[in-house]
């Protein structure tokens, strides 16, 4: 049963609302004692023409309890508690027959996504900030997919900017990927330094555009080293793609897109060319004021080449073609950039895409906390990162004494997934490694170890659970009640994860999740348990697991059995 759903139908034969309405209004109480769902009637006051509070009890008493749903009101809430023998006996028999389906609405059926993220300039190896941007952008892929949504994962290969014109000035050639950042470090230094050396660079980017074949392939060498070495290393993150796109393809064979583009925005009367003679877009009266004093889009350069936003904006434009529905994942120093390609592609009269923006992952310095800089060289690889994790975490399994090293990366993995994904996504990061692969604390491997422990309960049993030979009222511990309670919630939590591309309200479950089962499992005795009892536990033992094993896929951490 959908406790949700059956409120709401309730509720809409008492308030001139819809029930989509109601659904969106409803609540989850953050103190249980409020009940399990709650529904504010603010915005009824103004339909109904009466105080809210009077309203929120004319509608408990319209609705009335049942056995199953007690329905009291609170002030100007109506709150909902749900009869715990029924809430246990409906959940962890839809989790056991729905497994890894469980806690999916399946909104998303028939409808696609496309969603960008990532997209490391191919001119060095990932760093540890780039691994927050790949992280979130994966685990609302997940969220989305595990939602019934049809999800295009794509990564925008910036091959043709300033950046990487450095980096083909000073190759020679036959360059390894692990020395890539050396070089682009080294090279940016020299060309900050010399105007003929910044010439040289903007030569090579005009002969690029222009099709000079020797020079493309120059460039095409240098970022197929780069995006190849880039992939195996996020693929050992967990982090996937379905589509590469390259940025170059709207110099060399769409180029036709960019000069239809540059005339549509001209069609708006808010182009101009200025001084320097570049292409400039106009953006007053954009909003903009306030973050920009000049509020201006430069669209190219004075010698006619385009620069990165044109291109921004065709790729932006070609997304939405596959799909209205468009996410991209960014920086918080992105924030202004972004809201100047949408203020462009509103004036076009387009659609613009969600944004999830993030906070930065700090590193500690002789000054103190600062953010990575790769033009400075100041910076922690992400595949140093990735080998410490797995270092840190081998450590921590020889000192608990614990039954297999081959986990190690499984571990280390997910301790540096977890640590960025609890972490909200307007809030810095700062990485602590013993706050990490701490296997009793808010990290990946105290999750890990949840399930494992799960695990060995489960393996001891030898007869299938069948939850209609079960008597789930004998679930009246209180630590019972509370888990049977927080697995109703998991379907609640992916929704609203997914609606506002949350990835930490995920996180955050787990946590509370593996808390209520461990409090749980220190309580309640399963396999000591009396006859009846002890097969009503590992009912619930076994929907915990399942839950649980689901929130660490969606999570991109991988359910260990044995730790």
């Amino acid at each position: 049963m959908d406790y949700k759903e059956v409120i709401a139908g309730l509720l809409a034969k008492q308030v001139p609302l819809k029930k989509e309405q109601i659904l969106r209004l409803l609540e989850v109480p953050k103190n249980t004692e409020f009940g399990d769902f709650s529904f504010p009637c603010f915005s009824l006051a103004p339909l109904m023409r009466k105080n809210p509070n009077e309203i929120a009890k004319i509608i408990a008493e319209g609705v009335g309890s049942t056995s199953k749903i007690v329905v009291t009101a609170v002030n100007a809430y109506i709150n909902f508690s749900i009869n715990k023998e029924s809430m246990a006996y409906d959940f962890i028999s839809r989790i056991l027959k729905e497994k890894d389906k469980f806690g999916s609405s399946n909104e998303g059926h028939g409808r696609k996504v496309v969603i960008e993220h990532t997209s490391i300039n191919p001119n060095s190896p990932p760093h540890v900030g780039t691994s927050r941007n790949a992280i979130i952008g994966d685990i609302v892929t997940r969220l989305l997919r595990f939602q019934g949504f049809d999800v295009e994962a794509h990564y925008y290969v910036n091959d043709a900017g300033k950046q990487i014109g450095i980096l083909v000035l000073g190759a020679k050639g036959n360059e390894k990927f692990s020395k890539m950042l050396e070089l682009y470090v080294k090279t940016a230094k020299k060309v900050d330094k010399s105007k003929k050396l910044e010439k040289k660079v903007f030569d090579l980017l005009n002969k690029f555009e222009a099709g000079d074949k020797a020079v493309i392939k120059q460039f095409s060498k240098v970022v197929k080293t780069c995006v190849v070495g880039q992939k195996k290393i996020l693929d050992e993150l967990g982090v996937k793609f379905d589509v590469y796109d390259y940025e170059s393809r709207y110099l060399l064979k769409d180029k036709d897109k960019l000069i239809k583009l540059v005339e549509k925005l001209k069609e708006t009367g808010k182009v101009f060319v200025d001084e320097q003679n570049r292409i400039v877009l106009n953006q007053a009266g954009a909003g903009l004021e306030k973050e920009m004093k000049s509020p201006v889009l430069v669209l190219s350069r004075g010698d006619g080449t385009s620069l990165y936003v044109l291109r921004d904006m065709a790729y932006t434009i070609d997304k939405l073609e596959r799909s209205k529905n468009n996410i991209v994942v960014l920086g918080e120093e992105h924030k202004l950039y972004f809201k100047q390609l949408a203020a462009a592609l509103k004036l076009l009269g387009l659609n613009v895409p969600k944004v999830v923006h993030y906070s930065f992952i700090l590193v500690s310095t002789a000054k103190g906390k600062a953010k990575m800089s790769k033009r400075r060289g100041e910076l922690v690889l992400l595949q140093d990162f990735i080998d410490e994790a797995v270092k840190k975490a081998k450590k921590e399994i020889k000192k608990r004494k614990l039954k297999t090293l081959s986990v190690a990366k499984d571990i280390g993995i997910g301790a540096v997934r977890y640590s960025i994904a609890k972490v909200e996504e307007n809030k810095n990061v700062v990485f602590d490694w013993q706050d990490a692969l701490n296997f009793e604390g808010n990290s990946g491997p105290y999750l890990q170890y949840t399930y494992a422990r799960a695990s060995n309960i489960l393996k001891k049993v030898k007869s299938k659970t069948n939850v209609n030979n079960l008597n789930l009222a004998l679930l009246d511990e209180e630590k019972e009640k509370e888990l049977v309670t927080l697995l109703s919630k998991f379907s609640e939590t992916v929704e609203k994860a997914a609606d506002s591309l949350s990835p930490h309200i995920i996180a955050n479950y787990a946590l509370n999740l593996c808390e209520a089962f461990n409090s749980f499992y220190q309580s309640c005795p399963v396999l000591q348990a009396v006859e009846g009892v002890k097969e009503a536990r590992i009912a619930l033992v076994e929907a915990s697991r399942q839950v649980l094993e689901n929130v660490l896929n969606l999570l991109g951490i991988k359910p260990l059995k044995r730790m």
